[in-house]
């Protein structure tokens, strides 16, 4: 048996009486040379071999008597070796990051919840603790303790990334030059477009389909200005729910224009210069015009005229046949207008598999929507009461002129960059990035619209989650083929991976599997049995490669598609899982156990 020498041993009650060190009351923890240690409202360092206390710090809570008992300081393992950050997990719900050399408060995090921790560990440069909740809260470690992340734009991808960077322990400002947050998305977008088609939805539902279900109301009528009023209030109380949501997680909220000196990292907002160690660029996009037309929110209109007009306009032309154009024109032609849409490509939704694209061209005009495809507007006369819209088909050059009371200008969107010169742009205006969503800035990032790709809000707030944790030291990955699409026209039609032309281009072998919700009970049930779902699948593995939706349900059934394709399913795999009846859901098993059963 080995003989254990005493290298020291110091009387701490005697000797240390000054340094209040008489109630150790965690576990001390060895770094290097030098003994870690808590009591009750101090943390002392101490020299392993001489017994010498290096330095003692007092720990910034409210009281000591507030403190049932620290945890034991958490060093996590590259720090042993290269010197960092102690954490400290107190009772009053603090993180508290201490300079291991001097002893120096870095950073003091309050936790978000009145809530008990337990069992911290340290893994990957992050403190994981356990709630006496049920729940397991992470806090960033040495890559991201104490960083300051100031994101101007206060849209999907901001506001996103500003609440995961301040869930990560970072301290955060977001900038907006609008006093709701929310950007386009929320004022004069998703939010207000989708209450527009529910309100004139419910409208032409009541009065052109009910009395087939027993349900008789004569003379249904509806006021505009009650509609727009309904919008506008759904748009104050989400802006509301940022702005607690913020208050939450303590993020600063700054109105006004954000401009950059990119050289030290600092955000002038109306004259107030904000240093920063990160700044994420979520600017989003603006409107495009039409050479020759000019937007003037009166006449000529974009989508967010369209989403403010205080009269039903008799005739309205519409220019662009994507998400915005397609549903403008719903919300108008159910309200009463005469709609034409005017598009350049041979169909409706481009970007969709061509079989939901035809489907939905049919069933739009149904409802009194006429479409001119294959056609381009080559200008806009206006007189004192109406418009003259000059079109020319693409195929033969034939011309001819619509009249209108308004025109609505849908042909997409640019990124917006006022302000960003010294930032790296592609041909087309959009930020350049590279795999970490890194400007050719240090420190500057960029997300969402701003950067091409799909101009899609919940693609922004994916990237604004990615960038949030990067800049926290993690290594998140975004997957851009299984984001999801929707158009919320009725019947709504949505998409997710690949489709069927480009399988089909690529030479791959697929197989197709359908349910038609007509054979479905709870759209049949329902009165919503328009449509089918049509899942695409690797003929060798059986891999779900996309799903392509049309139907009233379209919208909400294609996030289980989502699912799927995110853990790798195969058709079979939805086969094999118990779907409740009757509900909508079946039609997209129905429709995977169709392909499985292909040959």
């Amino acid at each position: 048996m080995k003989t254990v020498k005493k290298l020291w041993s110091q009387k701490l009650a005697t000797n240390l009486l000054d340094t209040q060190l008489t109630d150790v009351t965690t576990t001390p923890r060895v770094l290097g040379d030098t003994l870690i240690a808590t009591n009750n409202s101090y943390i002392y360092s101490i020299d392993v071999k001489s017994g010498n206390i290096l330095w003692s710090k007092s720990l910034q809570v409210k009281s000591v008597s507030d403190i049932e008992s620290y945890y034991s300081p958490l060093i996590p393992p590259k720090e042993q070796k290269e010197g960092g950050r102690i954490f400290i997990v107190t009772k009053d719900d603090k993180i508290i990051g201490l300079d291991i050399k001097n002893g120096e408060i870095v950073w003091a995090s309050d936790l978000i919840e009145n809530t008990q921790l337990f069992a911290p560990i340290v893994h990957a440069h992050t403190l994981w603790v356990t709630s006496n909740k049920g729940s397991m809260l992470a806090f960033p470690g040495s890559e991201s303790a104490g960083k300051v992340v100031k994101v101007p734009g206060g849209g999907p991808g901001g506001y996103k990334c500003a609440i995961a960077a301040a869930k990560l322990g970072l301290k955060v400002a977001c900038i907006d030059k609008n006093s709701i947050f929310g950007g386009t998305c929320l004022r004069v977008g998703c939010i207000p477009s989708k209450a527009l088609l529910h309100s004139s939805y419910q409208y032409a539902h009541t009065k052109n389909n009910l009395s087939k279900l027993g349900i008789k109301i004569k003379d249904a009528s509806f006021d505009l200005k009650e509609m727009l009023g309904y919008k506008d209030a759904r748009v104050q109380e989400l802006g509301k729910g940022i702005e607690y949501l913020f208050n939450l997680y303590k993020i600063t909220k700054i109105n006004g224009l954000a401009s950059f000196d990119q050289g030290n990292l600092e955000v002038s907002v109306e004259g107030k210069v904000l240093k920063t160690k990160n700044i994420v660029i979520a600017t989003g996009s603006d409107v495009i015009s039409l050479p020759g037309i000019n937007i003037d929110e009166k006449s000529i209109i974009s989508s967010t005229g369209a989403l403010s007009l205080t009269e039903v306009p008799k005739k309205l032309v519409v220019i662009g046949a994507g998400a915005i154009g397609l549903e403008m024109s719903s919300v108008w032609r159910r309200l009463g207008s005469e709609v034409t849409v005017v598009e350049f490509f041979d169909r409706i939704a481009a970007a969709m598999d061509g079989e939901l694209s035809k489907s939905l061209l049919s069933s739009l005009q149904k409802q009194g929507i006429k479409f001119l495809l294959s056609t381009k507007v080559e200008g806009i006369k206006q007189s004192s009461n109406s418009l003259s819209v000059k079109v020319c088909s693409v195929k033969d050059n034939q011309t001819n002129t619509i009249e209108a009371d308004k025109v609505l200008v849908a042909a997409g969107r640019k990124p917006y960059t006022e302000g960003l010169e010294k930032i790296k742009k592609d041909n087309r205006g959009f930020v350049q990035v590279n795999n970490r969503y890194e400007t050719n800035v240090k420190g500057i990032f960029a997300i969402g619209d701003v950067i091409g790709g799909a101009m899609l809000a919940h693609k922004a707030e994916e990237e604004g989650v990615a960038v949030a944790e990067i800049i926290a030291g993690q290594s998140p990955h975004v997957d851009y083929e299984i984001i999801p699409s929707v158009i919320y026209t009725h019947p709504a039609v949505s998409s997710i991976g690949k489709a069927e032309e480009e399988l089909k281009n690529a030479g791959y072998k697929y197989k197709i599997g359908k349910c038609q919700f007509a054979a479905n009970g709870r759209a049949k049930i329902t009165d919503d049995a328009e449509g089918f779902v049509k899942v695409l699948t690797c003929s060798r593995a059986d891999t779900i490669l996309g799903v392509h939706i049309i139907g009233a349900y379209a919208d909400t059934l294609i996030n289980e598609a989502a699912v799927a394709m995110a853990y790798g399913a195969a058709a079979e795999d939805i086969y094999r899982i118990c779907h409740s009846h009757p509900d909508i859901n079946e039609a997209f098993r129905d429709a995977c156990i169709d392909a499985f059963f292909k040959k």
